[in-house]
């Protein structure tokens, strides 16, 4: 086996297969290394096995960053259209569910082919069960020290991801190169990830595991209007994973279980047409019956409507269009769809993803700190930044 690359990328998930074509179609001599047994295993279990694999709507304004400007070179020069027309390609069925929400039609192993299709015709090398020891910096490039010998390279790739979801080989590896080389890595944590609750709302939600209902949630001035899943651990579901990426510890959310009714409105009209009409009977026009009924005995409103005066009405419209929770914490890495933080950007080129000052050094992916909305967001920039860096390596 050769031992001596133009490209080395640490890493086989998204990002790094789709930096290894774009390197191996430009003729460079490409190597993916990768510690676990196969690759691409966070793409088969994206989108409930089906891959969100883009958003047509992504825009930079879909990302969080301390430095957001950086990830607007890179989106713009490859774009869902792009990415969209290597699907087409390939000949893989696919369907839009929400808003520009592109999965596959039959199962993410499309995707992984894919991009194992356009290796394999690009030429590049991909190596499994390879663990990588240490790394140093030689003349003109980098040795690294690997299980299986020793490997040299003029241009080195970091794209081993960030620490959501370790079962699937997860690790801070990405950062701990970073950190060597000298660069600052922000504080991670988890993102796009359920809420735990405390154990007194936990029990009273209980009843209602398994439902879900539109909603819109909002915490430190960002909303999302998406789903909310209560779950046996807590909340969960679309809005829920979007609005985590926002939320601190402490923080409170306050959602509105009824975003598309004008509730204190509502609620007045029904008590001078039909008195004898109760706060439940609302609900139910507008919740799922399940839910309906236990809010309603949560929060004990009995009796007819014409027996409520204006400012308890008040009151049951705010507690529906604000009902306020302050999460105990997040399930964390174990299950979060994305790491928030990592490799701070402002050391970086954003036209080639390169190192500023080590321009054969390129981090891409999910190890940076650029962290997409839920809804293909975050494999559009595993594609944009791989290509970035692809076309410079």
């Amino acid at each position: 086996m050769a031992s001596d690359y133009d490209v080395i990328i640490i890493g086989a998930g998204a990002a790094g297969l789709m930096c290894a074509a774009t390197a191996g179609y430009r003729g460079r001599r490409v190597l993916v290394l990768d510690h676990a047994n196969k690759p691409g295993k966070k793409i088969l279990m994206s989108g409930g096995g089906r891959c969100n694999f883009t958003n047509l709507n992504s825009t930079p304004a879909n990302f969080l960053s301390q430095n957001p400007h950086f990830c607007i070179s890179a989106l713009k020069r490859y774009t869902p259209q792009h990415f969209l027309e290597l699907v087409e390609r390939h000949a893989i069925e696919h369907e839009e569910k929400a808003a520009g929400q592109l999965f596959c039609r039959d199962s993410a192993k499309d995707i992984l082919n894919l991009l194992l299709t356009e290796c394999e015709w690009a030429g590049a090398e991909i190596r499994m069960k390879t663990q990588v020891r240490d790394i140093a910096e030689i003349s003109g490039g980098y040795q690294l020290r690997t299980g299986s010998g020793t490997l040299s390279c003029n241009s080195l790739v970091v794209a081993c991801g960030g620490l959501s979801i370790p079962t699937m080989g997860a690790t801070g590896f990405g950062y701990d190169i970073a950190k060597q080389f000298g660069l600052e890595v922000l504080p991670t944590r988890a993102g796009l990830v359920p809420f735990t609750l405390h154990p007194e709302l936990k029990q009273q939600l209980a009843p209602l595991s398994g439902i879900s209902c539109p909603v819109d949630v909002s915490c430190n001035n960002e909303h999302f209007r998406e789903p909310m899943l209560v779950t046996h651990r807590g909340l969960s579901g679309p809005a829920m994973l979007q609005i985590s990426s926002f939320w601190e510890p402490g923080d409170s959310l306050a959602i509105n279980l009824l975003p598309a009714c004008q509730i204190r409105e509502d609620l007045l009209s029904l008590r001078k047409e039909k008195p004898q009409s109760t706060v439940g009977q609302y609900l139910v026009q507008h919740l799922p019956k399940r839910f309906a009924q236990a809010f309603n005995d949560l929060n004990g409103w009995t009796g007819p409507l014409q027996g409520y005066k204006n400012t308890d009405i008040e009151q049951v419209a705010n507690t529906l269009g604000q009902w306020s929770i302050k999460p105990a914490g997040t399930e964390g890495y174990r299950t979060a769809e994305v790491t928030l933080g990592g490799v701070d950007t402002r050391q970086l080129s954003s036209k080639t993803m390169a190192v500023l000052d080590q321009p054969n050094l390129y981090f891409i992916g999910e190890v940076v700190d650029v962290t997409g909305h839920l809804g293909g967001h975050n494999f559009q920039w595993a594609w944009a930044s791989g290509v970035a860096a692809g076309n410079s390596a």
